[in-house]
């Protein structure tokens, strides 16, 4: 029998009244019933309503930040927290290629290139110690502004990933920004709940952006937000994502191209009662990684990723490594589906995508090497009750 029949049959023991098991499903156990029907009964479903900001207020109190925008979805989070940091049209902008395509998507919507740079095993996230050698290597300082040797161009900020819910190496990474002058904005679309330190992800960037997909580990249906401990940011922020419009009682006066991305209020009450229930969601995801561990530890080739010392994970998904010299990623993938086990691969690397396959970019060789070993497996929080 193929290693990977037992292992589909032992994951199927953790939830057996279930045939099939998605890769991340949402579990509504809260007030999510009654704070949408209060929007349905008070017609407050649109961009305006008070579920908004108690939301915004609650996410900003649990990250642990002065400010919190919400918008309709993670990408729309992360342009707009390019565009108020105020980065230009062929500037750089240092992100992982082992990443969702959104984050590359966002840097180009701002004109800007995306600069792919190698990741860490450990965390699975921006590598800091091969960027600041890589740093060394192809730039240099003028007037205290990073440039591109090669290209000519402005190295503005860099755009560290939480790949998975875990947490990147943030006080090394901070470092590499105070050394060359960048920007630091957080990509924390997957780790709501994950503290690096002690201190929550997407708290540490000038600007961080959420995102609260139906696959996330807490749900507005589509919707993301915009985190920062400034208030000036945080004004503009939802200054943009309502189109720019000047306040007054009627007249439609814009003094920006502003962008219609303010997230409706019947989605943020579906948030809210999601945000309620995050902390037993985490717990149980943490649970989650014990049955997997037990499930894969007497199996040579094949780990569970574990989150680094540093980080406490909110393991949003969950994640196997596979050596690949002994298991082929292929006949894992072909056979946990076929037995309803859903899997799938990590993201295709960026730099290897069509839009982005002429963009500067360093060694990728650990980038490329995981890309070969990663299978993501169910993660739904009900499997660690």
């Amino acid at each position: 029998m193929s290693i990977w029949v037992e292992i589909a049959e032992k994951i199927k023991q953790i939830y057996p009244s279930k045939d099939f098991l998605p890769l991340h499903e949402p579990t509504f156990l809260g007030n999510e019933i009654p704070y949408v029907n209060e929007c349905i009964e008070t017609g407050w479903v649109s961009s305006v309503g008070k579920y908004v900001n108690k939301f915004e207020d609650s996410l900003a109190d649990y990250a642990g930040v002065k400010r919190a925008v919400a918008v309709v979805n993670g990408t729309a989070a992360l342009h707009i927290a390019l565009k108020t940091v105020g980065i230009q049209p062929n500037d750089e902008i240092l992100i992982p290629s082992l990443t969702f395509i959104a984050t590359g998507n966002a840097v180009s919507y701002c004109g800007a290139t995306p600069h792919f740079v190698d990741v860490s095993k450990t965390t699975l996230g921006i590598d800091p110690k091969k960027l600041k050698d890589y740093l060394n290597e192809i730039s240099i300082l003028k007037n205290n502004v990073c440039i591109n040797k090669f290209t000519g161009k402005v190295i503005r900020a860099i755009v560290p990933m939480h790949t998975f819910g875990h947490s990147v190496d943030l006080d090394h990474l901070i470092e590499v920004c105070e050394q060359y002058n960048l920007i630091l904005i957080e990509d924390a679309a997957e780790s709501l709940g994950t503290y690096y330190k002690g201190k929550h992800t997407g708290s540490f960037g000038k600007v961080s952006a959420m995102s609260f997909n139906g696959n996330k580990i807490v749900t507005t249906g589509g919707g993301g937000a915009i985190l920062t401990n400034d208030e000036k940011l945080a004004d503009y922020a939802k200054h943009l994502t309502t189109t720019a419009k000047v306040p007054h009682p009627w007249k439609y006066e814009h003094d920006d191209i502003g962008y219609n991305y303010r997230m409706p209020n019947i989605n943020a009450a579906l948030g809210l009662a999601q945000l309620e229930k995050l902390d037993s969601f985490i717990q149980n995801k943490r649970n989650l990684v014990n049955k997997y561990i037990e499930i894969i530890e007497n199996y040579s080739g094949i780990e569970i990723f574990i989150e680094p010392s540093f980080s406490k994970s909110n393991y949003w998904l969950q994640t196997i490594l596979i050596d690949d010299q002994q298991h082929s990623i292929e006949n894992a993938l072909e056979i946990l589906n076929q037995l309803g086990i859903m899997s799938r691969p990590a993201w295709t690397p960026l730099h290897k995508l069509a839009p982005y396959k002429n963009c500067p970019k360093s060694d990728l060789s650990v980038t490329e090497k995981l890309f070969k070993q990663i299978v993501n497996i169910p993660s739904s929080p009900y499997l660690g009750e």
